[in-house]
């Protein structure tokens, strides 16, 4: 569906009920921490987090409200950068932009997933003196608004003006890239933050901090954007006078939020205080380098190298109805707005499923659950195929019937279903595996995995529909249009383009294809992980 609404696990969004295991190295390595796998056993595992010095006594959560208000709109924040990237495809899409120029684009949402890449270097490198979150928040956020102020002198420009100009996606590409890069750093800073910020007590509500602050921003930064940009929505809904543009446009937004960041900024560098009795007092620096050992050995261990490949293929089957299906719809007529607002009715769906579909995979068996609900998941790009299809044919002068936009939201919601419950099947199982010892570090390895393989698929299938879609020049003989520049000289010839075989449709049968293939070769392989026993994940100490 749509990358407005659909929660990909691969980060292209916000993957809705998602819980950010930033990486924690607040302590050295204990020394006798031994590479995973063959370390000879010995000693007790110790907790990741060193024990507070001088804890505070009990507090209610209305003694931090403050801290935790605070919390919210760093949340919020960090949501709408993703919000914004979300956005973008489908501009570019209303723009006419080719699928190529679609995959491009995809790697701006690529830093989420590999955030663990550089969350050692900012967990343990900072100024003492300022405070270690504060050291990355301030800049990064200060960096955040200023480049928000620049994009919103440059926008219009890189976006072209959908007739004599195209985009300039590889411009475009770069310039969110940096922006998700930035947005995944202010990530950790608050991610690690919110450990400290709050006591023991409250420090769950960091995650509904997380959840509800990043839903928000995200709402602001794709939903409301994508409503108040478009100019038939708010002629329709908003206006008393029809104006050829919407309420906002992107440049408006991006200032906008580029000044909030920086007001915001200033005010938590000048007035929230770190909580230095929980800052560690060794030098950290040290456990850079033993981090990244860390992760290298724990990926060495063959249960979880077994399942980091399996992981990695198990979306295939996925990538055409989740990365391209919006985008049809978009090229199809549906308004990109319309499909945005689907994702309101949504909300309490996405809220209700992890906690029911929680109590299939708190067992000792999760993966059942992930298994079980492949096989719809695929058939419903078969389902989406047909809906794009479909949409063309019912489209009438006005737009679209109510009945479609019912089909619509009943597809979504249970793609919601099986998404959600392969998404928490994969979460629990991550969760029940990971060493104690280290289980910051090797859950966030594993959620990393998870993620990319969201993310390649995606990209792949992108890239491509161009390929496999075959047209020919009605109206000019001889001429072709299997390339842009043949397209042009086949337009200039009096004919027209004409899409003979769709590359999506092709993508489709072939995804879901490769999909059942993986569920009846390697399915039962990621079942029987299940079956091994804890010293096959388990990290140990050597003396």
């Amino acid at each position: 569906m749509s990358p407005a609404i659909v929660a990909q696990e691969g980060g292209r969004q916000r993957r809705a009920a998602s819980h950010h295991h930033y990486l924690d190295v607040r302590s050295e390595a204990p020394p006798g921490l031994a590479l995973c796998g063959d370390g000879l056993p010995g000693g007790e595992a110790e907790a990741l987090m060193p024990p507070e010095a001088g804890v505070r006594g009990a507090r209610g959560c209305r003694a931090e409200l403050g801290s935790i208000l605070l919390l919210l709109v760093l949340y919020v924040l960090q949501g709408i950068p993703l919000g914004l990237a979300g956005s973008v495809p489908l501009i570019l899409q209303s723009k006419s932009a080719s699928y190529t120029d679609q995959a491009f684009f995809s790697f701006v949402f690529w830093p989420f997933s590999l955030k663990l890449l550089w969350a050692p270097l900012v967990d343990a490198v900072y100024l003492r003196g300022f405070g270690r979150r504060k050291s990355w928040l301030v800049p990064t956020q200060y960096v955040l608004g200023l480049f928000m102020i620049y994009m919103s002198t440059q926008v219009d420009v890189l976006l072209g003006d959908g007739e004599s100009r195209g985009p300039d996606v590889v411009a475009l590409t770069v310039t969110f890239f940096l922006f998700e890069f930035l947005a995944a750093t202010q990530d950790i800073a608050v991610d690690g933050w919110a450990l400290t910020m709050l006591s023991r007590e409250n420090v769950g509500y960091a995650s509904t901090c997380n959840s509800v602050g990043q839903t928000a921003g995200y709402f602001l930064g794709n939903v409301l954007f994508l409503a108040l940009e478009s100019a038939s929505f708010c002629n329709k809904y908003l206006r008393f006078q029809p104006q050829p543009q919407g309420i906002v446009t992107l440049s408006d937004f991006l200032f906008f939020w580029g000044a909030v960041f920086l007001i915001t900024t200033t005010l938590v560098a000048l007035l929230k205080k770190e909580n230095k009795e929980l800052t560690p007092t060794k030098e950290e620096t040290k456990g850079i380098t033993d981090t990244y050992r860390l992760l290298f050995s724990i990926i060495k261990m063959p249960a979880v190298l077994t399942f980091c490949l399996l992981i990695l293929t198990a979306k295939v089957g996925f990538s055409a109805a989740d990365a391209v299906t919006g985008l049809k719809l978009v090229e199809e007529g549906v308004p990109k707005e319309h499909l945005a607002l689907l994702a309101v009715p949504m909300v309490p769906l996405q809220i209700i499923l992890p906690l029911i579909i929680s109590r299939y995979t708190a067992g000792p068996q999760p993966l059942n659950t992930f298994y079980k609900a492949m096989p719809f998941r695929l058939l419903l790009g078969l389902e989406f195929a047909f809906l794009v299809w479909w949409t063309p044919k019912v489209k009438h002068e006005g737009g679209f019937p109510v009945y479609y936009y019912v089909v619509v939201l009943l597809s979504y919601a249970l793609h919601q279903i099986t998404l959600y419950s392969m998404y928490v099947a994969i979460m629990a199982f991550n969760a029940k595996v990971s060493d104690p010892l280290i289980g910051g570090t090797y859950m966030t390895l594993l959620n990393t995995v998870s993620n990319l393989g969201g993310n390649w698929p995606s990209t792949v299938a992108l890239w491509l529909v161009d390929p496999l879609t075959v047209k020919e020049c009605a109206g000019a003989q001889e001429q072709t249009c299997g390339t842009a520049a043949a397209a042009e000289l086949c337009t200039k010839a009096g004919g027209s383009c004409v899409t003979t075989l769709d590359g999506y449709y092709v993508e489709s049968v072939v995804c879901v294809i490769l999909g059942f293939g993986w569920w009846f070769l390697l399915g039962p392989k990621l079942k029987k992980l299940q079956d091994e026993g804890q010293s096959s994940w388990k990290c140990k100490r050597t003396n």
